[in-house]
């Protein structure tokens, strides 16, 4: 058995598509005892490309004899190297896009036995997020050097023993021996419509912007962080897709006219459980907060110090994005974190994320009804909280417990509990269920629309309907 080294291999672009830009790539090497890293980058490049050189550089250092195990967050590199690459070749590189990098991949590839993997990035996966920062190092190092940039050292990798067979995957033949006349270039025409659809839907990233100093990587982790903002870690460890319950505080309600986000709070929840992470941050608006402040609280002076928008754009849009984001009246909070972000050069992060909003679901559910975050407390009888004024994160913490409650409440798996409670379904007969129908009251319109009927039928059958008995 040859020795086994997984890959973690990640690019970033900052202001991929644009006419300045600069990117980035990473690897994190792992073996049975020891890790190392690997980073690079250059100018005018794209994310796609960065994705491709990670994987170049990342297989290009590791011993041929030993098996790979490489994970990657980019089904554009995963999938062309196992899925689409054979009919690239067929066609001669007709229309694809990268050609000279993915020529290289394929020709590191050769005589390997590689595993492919994808995983979804930003999802909390150390391996991952550790290829990402390195990715983010190499975009720094190439913006410091103004050109390409590598920083490889050289590492001395553990030598397999003499008597461990070498399972080695065998150098593929070209394919003008195994289909001379072309016949299976029809059978690429679908396969070309994917690719075409994958490169055009490959999300476009803006990844961290570190701080410039890139003397040593834990420099560049303290300094990513902005002083006022206040990200706490999670103190469960759960595996699943991110949601992350949000709340923002505004100068007013109209961002078409310039009001600004002054407050943002969210807390992450995994597999319906809330896991201690969250990230809370004050803003300046450059704005008088105006009679808002009767709502929220938050005055200019306090204000005053705190940091611009554009300060901790790179933090909450890595901390945001591709989570689910859960939010009372989404989409007056998605409105405005847009604009900001659009405004700080990033995409709209209503495009990352997946938004739920549970002022509709509440509709939904309870027709005709007030539908508040306070009227919801009551309903699902949620303990209370002090909101004397809103905050952006004790509101987050509010909306966790009713959207649990409105979807279902906490998941439990007790089966001493469930025995019990089918004894009591067993014992007790019919189980009372309790609904809450809406009133909806006729408007003036309808009521005398009622009148001018129940005069027509005495009038017709000359006596009242049962209705003016």
């Amino acid at each position: 058995m040859s020795q086994t080294i997984t890959l973690y291999v990640d690019g970033a672009c900052r202001g991929n598509g644009k006419d300045v830009a600069v990117g980035g790539w990473g690897a994190f090497i792992q073996t049975g005892t020891e890790e190392h890293k690997i980073y690079g980058g250059e100018l005018q490049t794209t994310n796609n490309r960065m994705e491709l050189t990670a994987a170049i550089e990342g297989i290009s250092i590791c011993p041929k004899d030993t098996k790979l195990v490489i994970w990657t967050d980019s089904n554009y590199v995963k999938k062309g190297i196992t899925e689409w690459i054979e009919g690239w070749k067929r066609k001669n590189w007709k229309d694809v896009k990268n050609p000279d990098l993915w020529k290289q991949l394929d020709a590191v590839c050769q005589g390997r036995e590689i595993e492919w993997n994808w995983i979804k990035g930003h999802a909390g996966h150390a391996g991952n997020e550790m290829a990402d920062h390195l990715a983010n190092l190499g975009a720094d190092l190439a913006l410091k050097n103004n050109g390409i940039a590598r920083h490889v050292p050289q590492i001395q990798f553990e030598k397999p023993s003499s008597n461990e067979a070498q399972d080695i995957k065998k150098p593929e033949q070209d394919w003008l021996l195994d289909d001379p006349f072309g016949l299976e270039l029809a059978e690429d025409m679908a396969e070309e419509e994917i690719i075409e659809i994958m490169e055009e839907e490959t999300e476009i990233e803006i990844e961290t912007n570190l701080e410039n100093d890139t003397e040593t990587e834990e420099n560049s982790i303290e300094n990513q962080l902005h002083p006022q903002i206040v990200i706490t870690p999670a103190t469960l460890e759960a595996h699943g897709p991110r949601q992350l319950i949000l709340d923002t505080e505004t100068t007013g309600f109209y961002y078409q006219d310039g009001d600004r986000i002054i407050e943002v709070g969210a807390i992450e929840m995994i597999n319906r459980k809330l896991t201690g992470s969250s990230i809370h941050i004050y803003i300046n608006p450059q704005k008088p907060v105006g009679e808002s402040v009767t709502v929220h609280g938050i005055t200019d002076e306090f204000l005053q110090d705190k940091p611009l928008f554009e300060d901790i754009s790179q933090v909450l849009f890595d901390y945001l994005k591709g989570a689910e984001i859960i939010a009372h009246n989404a989409t007056f909070d998605m409105n405005f974190l847009d604009m900001e972000f659009t405004r700080a050069g990033f995409p709209a992060l209503s495009e990352v994320c997946e938004v739920t909003d549970t002022l509709a679901m509440a509709k939904s559910r309870h027709p005709g009804q007030k539908n508040s975050l306070d009227a919801l407390v009551r309903r699902y009888e949620i303990p209370q909280r002090d909101r004397t004024f809103h905050g952006a994160l004790l509101d987050a913490e509010i909306l966790s417990d009713v959207y649990l409650a409105m979807t279902g409440g906490q998941v439990s798996f007790d089966m001493e509990a469930l025995s019990h409670t089918e004894e009591q379904s067993t014992s007790s007969g019919a189980v009372r269920i309790e609904i809450e129908l809406p009133v909806i009251l006729p408007s003036a319109e309808e009521l005398e629309a009622h009148e001018n009927w129940v005069k027509q039928y005495e009038e017709k059958h000359g006596a009242p309907c049962l209705f003016a008995k």
